[in-house]
């Protein structure tokens, strides 16, 4: 069993999760943009005085001392452009696309408005074969995942974003919580400390 927030939190399951039965968040699961925030605020902005672990709060503005309008455009600007701002992969990531899609079509459902520059971002830093089996989704809201999971009948969901875990959980899904600063003390749910763990959930990745 795992320990979760102070609680032990039960195994998913007995049997392996298939590829097909998992969707994925891109922000802070397969990409690390808190790298990519914390350099860009540092080389363009001159705020230099936080690193990863004094994020503790999805929300910035709530955790991080920088004019609000800031934090927006150094968001934007890696949304917009992730591989003008060289958004990085989490550490271990891209082996992990290889590995998922040798078993089948691994779906990706992302907060982000457009899905154009995460599908630039896959084909840049992915082999052609991984990239071609990855299907983007892009719902433009972070509280509106629930109902883009349950229509691509996935039944579980590996996200950062502790609200949205607890409301998958509410709807019936199982969250897999990707552990995260800002996610720390937030829910009690399954969780996985990065992608050698989450692997060992899933069938086909061997």
């Amino acid at each position: 069993m795992k320990m979760v927030d102070g609680n032990f939190a039960t195994p998913l399951s007995a049997r392996k999760i298939k590829v097909s039965e998992i969707g994925f968040d891109f922000d802070g699961v397969i990409a690390d943009t808190a790298e990519a925030f914390i350099r860009l605020s540092c080389e363009d902005y001159g705020y230099c005085d936080f690193t990863r672990k004094d994020i503790t709060n999805f929300e910035l503005e709530n955790c991080v001392n920088m004019p609000m309008e800031i934090v927006e455009r150094i968001f934007t600007q890696i949304l917009e452009d992730s591989l003008g701002a060289n958004l990085q992969p989490m550490a271990g990531a891209l082996r992990a696309l290889d590995r998922l899609t040798a078993g089948g079509q691994v779906t990706i459902i992302t907060a982000r408005s457009r899905t154009e520059p995460v599908i630039d971002w896959l084909t840049h830093h992915c082999k052609a074969d991984t990239a071609n089996r990855i299907t983007v989704v892009a719902t433009g809201d972070h509280d509106d995942k629930v109902r883009h999971v349950k229509a691509r009948r996935i039944t579980y969901f590996v996200d950062d974003r502790a609200a949205t875990c607890n409301q998958l959980a509410k709807a019936g899904i199982v969250p897999i919580v990707f552990t995260q600063p800002w996610n720390a003390g937030k829910h009690a749910l399954y969780a996985v400390d990065g992608w050698e763990e989450l692997l060992d959930l899933i069938d086909s990745a061997r």
